[in-house]
């Protein structure tokens, strides 16, 4: 069990959110195969304070989809105060503030991992969170900034200081983004710096990996970002392996299919059927990946219009 506050999470294993994907359709195909906490899509503060349809779209969700978290992304104390204004009328468990996105635009603004050079505003911004959010309150952070400058340790206490209930940490720096390696001590050091729950990420592609990141970390948690990606199987996958410490057999390319269609269906549903077919592009590849002979298909996908275009190209997989 993962505790984050007085929020009870039965496992240990969190869907990361991730920007133009962990929307409402993705969050409820995971939850189908297995995973029981996840988050909404990273939200700029700026974005919510305008209240954009795309925002409002954004923040969609279910009964089903429960419990629920939201990350804010900003570094503006009018903006998180705005935001958390119009989050409350909104039916979340648990509050993330982002101090971890490496993207470059993101960075320039001053937020994500910016925030990274600044911990003495960071904990002031978290400090307003605590204060004002009807949720436990948690931050994502990164090893650090760059690899003679891996502070996160440091600023794990500055968050723990301003109330935060439990810490999400990607063990890259922001200057790796995601290539290179993951730092496990930087992890570790972090756990033992700290009494709150820590939840780790990166790399956790396998149950194997998976178990190696509690291992060597001494971590509460784990959150699944590119992991889950075409594969919501993962977490029933660790969940096995962790209790049994033998690997359960990847799904047939009959449940990947059965899988991949409702997904489709969900986004149909979701977005209109124009907007849906574009979105779905890019999980089809995700889902074939590994696959032999899947090139055309890649291109024919590229190529669909329409939800017909779609489902033909997922039979002509099956015959493969």
């Amino acid at each position: 069990m993962l505790k984050i506050g007085p929020v009870e999470i039965k496992s240990k294993l969190v869907l990361s959110p991730l920007a133009g994907i962990s929307d409402l359709p993705y969050r409820t195909i995971n939850r189908e195969c297995g995973c029981e906490f996840a988050f909404v899509e990273m939200i700029n503060v700026r974005s919510l304070s305008h209240k954009s349809k795309k925002t409002k779209r954004m923040l969609t969700t279910s009964k089903e989809d429960r419990p629920l978290g939201i990350q804010l992304l900003g570094c503006e104390e009018k903006y998180l105060e705005n935001a958390i204004d119009v989050i409350k009328k909104y039916d979340f468990d648990v509050l993330d503030f982002n101090a971890a996105c490496p993207e470059r635009k993101v960075v320039r603004r001053g937020e994500g991992a910016a925030l990274l050079k600044e911990p003495k505003k960071l904990q002031k911004l978290l400090k307003l969170l605590v204060r004002n959010s009807l949720w436990p309150v948690t931050v994502k952070i990164r090893a650090g900034w760059d690899d003679s400058n891996k502070s996160a340790s440091d600023i794990a206490l500055l968050a723990q200081d301003a109330g935060i209930s439990a810490l999400f940490i990607h063990g890259r720096t922001k200057e790796q983004h995601y290539s290179g390696t993951v730092d496990y001590k930087v992890i570790h050091k972090v756990k033992k710096s700290i009494s709150i729950p820590v939840i780790a990420s990166g790399d956790i592609f396998s149950a194997e990996l998976a178990k190696k990141m509690f291992d060597e970390t001494g971590c509460d948690g784990l959150a699944i970002a590119r992991g889950g990606l075409g594969n919501p199987w993962i977490f029933k996958e660790i969940e096995s392996y962790l209790k049994t410490g033998k690997l359960i057999d990847r799904p047939e390319k009959k449940e990947i299919i059965k899988v991949m269609t409702r997904h489709l269906d969900l986004c149909v549903d979701f977005y209109t059927e124009k907007r849906a077919v574009p979105i779905f592009r890019k999980f089809f590849n995700w889902y074939i990946k590994g696959f032999y002979r899947i090139k055309p298909l890649r291109e024919k996908a590229c190529r669909a219009k329409c939800r017909k275009d779609l489902f033909e190209i997922i039979e002509e997989f099956s015959r493969e």
